[in-house]
């Protein structure tokens, strides 16, 4: 499905008339040169086969842009939206390639002001996100009370081990708590209905007060903060 974005803004035009642009994105070639690969297509990870050590190399060796320290000028907006169930869209028709989804997760950023960008080093462009950008979909669990270790693979194929600074927090709702999972600069995956039921059990198991769950040394609550 064909989802282009704004052209970039902070180029000379002479420049961006040269550019090669990736017709399923909108994305110039040099921007994937920036982004330190040619394409989005890269096999899943085969998240039930690997052990958590496993995840956790994986996690630590997932090369992600420095998007923090791009400062382009504000270019408006991309026309897409990321709905409460983690699926994309662009100009109200879904994204259906996952791969495109994934590009597209690396250059997200959270200003401080509380917005969701777009963001290469030469163009910046609003997102809307309805709850959080991610959803955690599917988790792991090693070992027993204090010592568990928990990991999480979201929507977007990103593996995320829980720990001190990959938090898990909680939100009360009129339809149940709701779980949030930090991952990363203020960018969060909202926890799926399945994946807390499964939190839960572990916390009742614990035995714990208030109860909560542990994960690479860090103990999280199952209760809002207040």
């Amino acid at each position: 499905m064909s989802c282009p974005i704004a052209p970039a803004c902070s180029a000379p035009a002479s420049a961006r008339r040269h550019e090669r642009r990736n017709p399923a994105s909108g994305l110039s070639h040099s921007h994937y040169a920036a982004l330190g690969r040619d394409d989005a297509d890269a096999p899943s990870p085969d998240f039930a086969s690997l052990s958590l050590a496993e995840i956790a190399r994986l996690a630590e060796a997932n090369r992600l842009p420095p998007v923090e320290s791009w400062a382009p000028e504000h270019c408006g907006d991309s026309e897409m939206r990321i709905a409460r169930d983690g699926c994309w869209f662009h100009q109200g028709s879904p994204i259906g390639r996952l791969a495109m989804v994934k590009l597209f997760a690396t250059i997200l950023r959270r200003e401080p002001d509380g917005r969701f960008v777009l963001v290469t080093p030469v163009e910046k462009l609003d997102i809307a996100v309805e709850d959080a950008p991610f959803v955690a979909v599917e988790m792991k669990a090693e070992g027993e009370g204090a010592a568990m270790k928990l990991a999480f693979r979201l929507n977007t194929d990103e593996l995320i081990a829980a720990d001190a600074d990959h938090a898990l927090r909680f939100e009360d709702h009129p339809e149940g708590p709701r779980p949030y999972l930090h991952v990363r600069r203020g960018l969060e995956a909202l926890v799926s209905r399945p994946v807390y039921y499964e939190l839960a059990q572990i916390a009742l198991a614990n035995g714990s007060s208030p109860p909560g769950v542990w994960s690479n040394g860090a103990f999280f609550a199952l209760e809002a903060q207040q």
